[in-house]
């Protein structure tokens, strides 16, 4: 590459690796319908442990005229279980569930493990459904454990507090007998601008929800997360501003415009359910589709480094990737 002046963007402005590629599968899915994608990701979070990476491949899925949370979590389901069925079929299936594996201690498995691995597989892909249950009732039934003396968490269960790894863990081992469990409607104040408010009766919750899920499974507890989409203009716009995603402009500026006169601002008029001085900036784009047209929508995303480790029996998430780049280490 040639030599670049210092303080020169190479993109005109600070541009960032992304963590996900939703925003832009919901511009295909708005022309192309129902669409998928597996991408590299990557996240800044200081988390040293064996499940989380800085990049790693997720496997995102965005449908349209998703009308409900239930029609999301299912489709969720059966592809999960129909993705396994089919790999279980092949050489490639049969070979992860004989193979001889080791522990985190390094010594190998017994073949209890192995009876263990083929029984985690026939869950995923046969038996009843999988769990459901709203982010305020698994808290409920947290903070019940807690009171009568049957779990104790570093970490108290709070609504506004999220749930931490040993708040899943004991969701998926205790509450549903180590089988796989959607938790959903988690409270707005946790949650990104995009997702659409919860549908039907959320007056057990105290505050306000949105349409989302995690699917959690056991040992590795979350490995996928989705939501329905907020797809009206008004409502998307309103979110950008309570999470700052709107820009205001400096009153020298606005001082400026009023003196250019009436005539330019008819000229461009303001964007729609935007405030005087407020600009969309970067994410114009992205309110576009919803001013342009759109459906209901909905979508998610599969952790697939984490997922793979899940089926393979691998404990570390850093042995499933060929050159693991986590907290601290990128060397190579």
């Amino acid at each position: 590459m040639g030599a670049q002046s210092e303080g020169e963007h190479f993109f005109r402005a600070p541009k960032y690796l992304t963590v996900s590629s939703q925003l832009h599968l919901e511009a295909y899915a708005a022309e192309l319908g129902n669409v998928w994608t597996i991408s590299p990701m990557f996240r800044a979070e200081k988390s040293d442990t064996p499940r989380h990476l800085s990049e790693f491949y997720m496997l995102e899925a965005e449908m349209n005229y998703m009308h409900d949370l239930d029609s999301l979590t299912d489709s969720v389901e059966y592809i999960l279980r129909d993705l396994v069925r089919r790999l279980h079929d092949t050489p490639v299936g049969q070979e992860i569930l004989s193979a001889k594996r080791s522990g985190e201690s390094g010594q190998d498995q017994t073949e209890g493990s192995g009876a263990n691995l083929k029984q985690r597989w026939n869950d995923m892909m046969e038996g009843p459904k999988w769990g459901r249950m709203t982010y305020t009732q698994a808290i409920e039934k947290l903070q019940d454990a807690v009171a009568k003396g049957q779990a104790t968490f570093e970490h108290a269960p709070e609504w506004t507090g999220g749930l931490q790894l040993e708040h899943e863990k004991y969701i998926v081992d205790v509450i549903h007998n180590g089988r796989p469990v959607f938790v959903t409607d988690y409270p707005k104040v946790v949650k990104p601008f995009y997702m659409l408010p919860s549908n039907g009766d959320s007056s057990a919750a105290p505050g306000e929800t949105v349409a989302c899920f995690d699917l959690l499974l056991p040992e590795v507890s979350e490995v996928a997360g989705g939501s329905l989409r907020e797809h009206r203009l008004p409502n998307i716009i309103q979110n950008m501003r309570e999470h700052g995603l709107i820009k205001t402009r400096a009153p020298p500026a606005l001082e400026a415009e009023a003196e250019a006169g009436a005539q330019a601002d008819s000229e461009t008029p303001m964007y729609p359910h935007l405030l005087p001085g407020e600009d969309l900036g970067h994410l114009q784009w992205y309110a576009d589709l919803r001013r342009w047209g759109t459906a209901p929508h909905g979508g998610f995303g599969l952790g697939f480094d984490r997922f793979l480790g899940y089926l393979a029996g691998v404990s570390s998430i850093r042995d499933v990737v060929s050159f693991p780049r986590y907290f601290g280490r990128a060397d190579c």
